[in-house]
């Protein structure tokens, strides 16, 4: 090859990678490079809370001129901040939208209902923290609560459907186009909270969502040391409508958690794919444990004992990638992976209430979404479920030695139980 070819090609390959759009793995790392002030390659943390205007008369702009897109202007930390903006412009370039984040899941939540000010809600289960804000909703405004699968004609313009999807505590999916349809149909807004659902498993947008929420303390954080909420919206007009309603909730988020999320993020694809990947072979090998006769598992690799221990203790399972009836809209919601969280009901609540305690590599707490697995008797911070589920966060581990940690908890557990009958 000559030396100008060699030049042309370098050239031509510049343009291209100048002109095609990046993948969500890379622009996790380079979406905010343009917000670089500094020769640091990690961003700085900043916890100045108020900022110096400009020495020069002439470059001052009034706050009723002000540019809400002016990402290097910064006047009082509870508008915006370097380490915020910089997690915002992140969020923004992996969710393809307008985001904003908040101090917590519920604190996004709240700021959405403030701005909807729906007069009905419907909902469905799922987390027993959206149902208590919305029962205070229900107190100032007098707002009313519908099932999440009421009929088309309950709903009236304006109201809001908030459909949570992955759901907690199960990880069972639910298709977002059809109640995107229902909502509309009616004049309607649909809410999505994809928290189960991060960047890279499921984009709500594309099936009709008009707002996507994310408490970002789970999986955008992914270390379980931030809290965090986010919004983001497609129109330009109600991400500044929401951004000033910020301004006078006060529920902003620290500078510490936008530095941290921003360091979270940098690895959300391998994070959500490996754990995700994990959890999908747990959940296969473990109805394979259950159900041996019907299900062809390669991952079982257990004896027909391994299946009687298994069975002597657990009731179900339940997770998207068990949705074998929904698989035509599924794939199409979920195509890179079903979520990393299942629950597992036991034979009854002394078998689930000891269960966790057994375990070596899963921690028993509430929360979920970090890089280490989780586990929890669900009725520890939900008084609602059944008392006998356990959710199961899966975390980035070998899953394998995941897999060999639940066997062993299971038959400690059997014998335990044949001793004390």
């Amino acid at each position: 090859m000559s030396p100008s070819t060699e030049t042309d090609g370098s050239a031509s390959n510049t343009q291209d990678l100048a002109t095609k759009p990046l993948s969500a793995a890379t622009q996790a790392i380079h979406a905010d490079d343009y917000l670089n002030c500094t020769e640091d390659v990690a961003p700085a943390m900043h916890v100045s809370t108020t900022f110096r205007y400009t020495d020069k008369p002439e470059d001052l702009v009034p706050a009723k001129d002000l540019d809400i897109d002016t990402f290097d202007k910064h006047i009082y930390s509870r508008e915006t901040t370097p380490n915020t903006t910089r997690l915002e412009a992140l969020l923004a370039s992996l969710l393809q939208a307008h985001t904003l984040t908040y101090s917590s899941g519920l604190a996004a939540l709240h700021a959405a209902l403030v701005f909807l000010n729906p007069k009905r809600i419907a909902i469905g289960d799922g987390y027993h923290g959206s149902h208590g804000l919305i029962g205070l909703h229900q107190k100032i405004s007098g707002m009313q609560k519908l099932n999440l699968d009421c009929t088309a004609e309950e709903l009236q313009e304006g109201d809001t459907v908030l459909l949570e999807t992955p759901l907690n505590p199960t990880g069972e999916a639910y298709e977002i186009a059809k109640y995107a349809q229902k909502a509309h149909s009616r004049g309607a807004y649909l809410l999505v909270d994809a928290t189960f659902g991060p960047p890279g498993l499921q984009d709500p947008f594309l099936h009709g969502a008009d707002i996507v929420m994310h408490s970002g303390t789970k999986y955008l954080g992914g270390h379980s040391d931030m809290l965090c909420g986010v919004l983001a919206v497609k129109s330009k007009d109600w991400y500044r409508k929401l951004s000033d309603e910020r301004t006078y909730l006060g529920s902003v988020l620290g500078s510490l958690e936008g530095w941290l999320g921003v360091r979270s993020l940098r690895t959300l694809e391998l994070r959500v794919q490996r754990q995700s990947q994990n959890a999908e072979k747990l959940v296969a090998w473990l109805v394979g444990l259950l159900e041996p006769e019907n299900v062809a598992n390669e991952n079982t690799g257990a004896s027909s004992g391994n299946s009687e221990v298994v069975k002597a203790v657990v009731e179900k399972i339940a997770h998207a990638s068990l949705q074998h009836g929904d698989r035509h809209w599924l794939q199409k919601q979920m195509p890179n992976g079903y979520g990393p969280v299942f629950a597992i009901w036991m034979k009854d609540e002394s078998v689930a209430r000891a269960f966790p305690s057994k375990l070596r590599l899963f921690h028993h707490a509430t929360s979920l979404g970090g890089v280490e697995s989780l586990i929890e008797w669900r009725t520890m911070s939900d008084a609602t479920v059944d008392t006998r589920l356990l959710r199961v966060s899966v975390g980035v581990e070998n899953w394998e030695d995941l897999r060999d940690d639940l066997l062993t908890a299971f038959k400690t557990l059997r014998i335990e139980r044949h001793s004390n009958p």
